[in-house]
């Protein structure tokens, strides 16, 4: 039963229906209850009952299974697969795929308020999940039949692991330049080239990658499916980073690698427009990871400031800090609203979805970073240790603003937008 039908229900409903349904209810009651919220920036507001069921699976996942071992993931770079596999066992591996073939049909709304509570117990992980949940879009809806039944259940479950793979060492921003190739060879691409920056790189199963198959520029660029395993095909060294050190981060590199031409997703010259498509949704996904870092900050900061005191009276009595802590949670909302509107304008189709899309992620992968070191800030120097999770929010989300598509090309998006006639 796809994650979508479990749980269209009321939880009442739950024991009467498959085991994973009553896997669903077992977490909704025993896993850790997060404590009240403050009604202001209560991301359940202006939710349906069906999204706040999604929602608040989504939250206990995270508390119970992410969020203990978050710091251990981080300071160990491990990779958690059964955690991921738990996750996909609950619906999170094809969020918006189709049911069909193992997806839970749900909307880009859906997706953003899954990943925001996912992101609570740990953004690294889940925005690992995001980049496989848009490999999965992108072969739901580029992928013929035969595709989509071979390849997509077992991704969506996550027995398998896919990855987006799109930036070269020589074009990251300038996705056009990118000169990976693949020369036809009867049923075969013969393919040569590196992808840089790749998560899960190495470790996971399915790569989505962006070729050249044609002439310069957008029209010349296809999109192929690489299985791991395959004949010259390659990995770089682990990448050391600040931050998302529970997902591996590798250099992919094809060196005469040989492919089935039935691999490619799509008509030939069709790559970029399959990449720009994925991305749009890969933007909405990876603010709604720094939406979770950041609502899980403001409510470290505010239960800190209550408890730690200075100069006779705890912290919370300074209106500095209180009208700081007001600014963090005005921008967590205006955020949060920014990313949910252009999340419908996605799933509708909408002619401004690009720009939509690219605002948020403007607004909210911005702000969430500057919630997050305010946070930091109001810990002091205990802010600073690891023993601390709100130092590895900041961390974990600092490179939203780089990945699909830095701050200043979705600037550019949106004033290409304005200005067109």
């Amino acid at each position: 039963m796809a994650f979508c039908s479990r749980l269209r229900m009321s939880f009442r409903d739950f024991p009467r229906k498959s085991w994973i349904s009553n896997r669903l209810l077992q977490l909704h009651k025993t896993s850790p209850r997060v404590q009240k919220r403050c009604i202001s920036i209560d991301p359940s507001t202006g939710l349906t009952e069906e999204q706040k069921s999604f929602q608040s699976v989504a939250l206990d996942f995270a508390k119970q299974e992410m969020a203990p071992f978050m710091r251990q993931w981080d300071e160990e770079e491990i990779f958690p697969v059964d955690v991921l596999r738990k996750a996909g066992s609950l619906g999170f591996g094809g969020i918006v795929v189709g049911e069909d073939v193992g997806g839970s049909g749900l909307t880009r709304l859906d997706s953003s308020v899954i990943f925001e509570a996912l992101a609570q117990g740990c953004v690294s992980t889940t925005a690992y999940i995001t980049i496989h949940n848009m490999c999965c879009w992108m072969i739901d809806e580029y992928g013929n039949e035969d595709q989509r039944q071979s390849v997509l259940p077992s991704l969506c479950s996550m027995e398998k692991f896919a990855s987006y793979c799109l930036t070269e060492p020589g074009s990251g921003s300038d996705a056009v330049s990118l000169s990976t190739s693949a020369r036809r060879d009867g049923d075969h691409y013969i393919l040569n080239g590196s992808k840089a920056f790749i998560s899960g790189g190495g470790d996971t199963d399915v790569y989505v990658m962006m070729v050249r198959t044609g002439e310069p520029g957008p029209k010349g660029i296809s999109c192929v499916m690489i299985e791991k395993g395959s004949p010259g095909l390659s990995f770089g060294k682990k990448e050391k980073k600040m931050g998302w050190n529970s997902q591996p981060t590798r250099m992919v590199i094809c060196e005469d690698c040989r492919i089935p031409v039935t691999n490619r997703l799509g008509i030939e010259g069709q790559g970029f427009q399959i990449a720009m498509k994925g991305l749009n949704g890969g933007r909405l996904s990876v603010s709604s990871c720094s939406l979770g870092a950041a609502q899980a900050s403001i409510e470290a900061a505010k239960d800190h400031l209550k408890v730690r005191k200075q100069f006779g009276k705890t912290l919370d009595q300074f209106q500095f800090l209180q009208f700081r802590l007001a600014e963090m949670a005005t921008e967590l909302v205006a955020s949060r609203l920014m990313v949910r509107n252009a999340a419908r304008a996605l799933q509708d189709n909408s002619p401004d979805a690009v720009a939509l899309c690219a605002m948020a992620k403007l607004l909210a992968t911005q702000k969430c970073s500057w919630i997050c070191n305010e946070a930091l800030q109001m810990f002091g120097g205990y802010g600073f240790l690891k023993d601390y999770p709100v130092q590895q929010y900041v961390r974990d989300i600092r490179v939203h603003e780089i990945l699909e598509g830095t701050s200043e090309v979705m600037r550019l998006l949106i004033s290409r937008d304005l200005l067109q006639d």
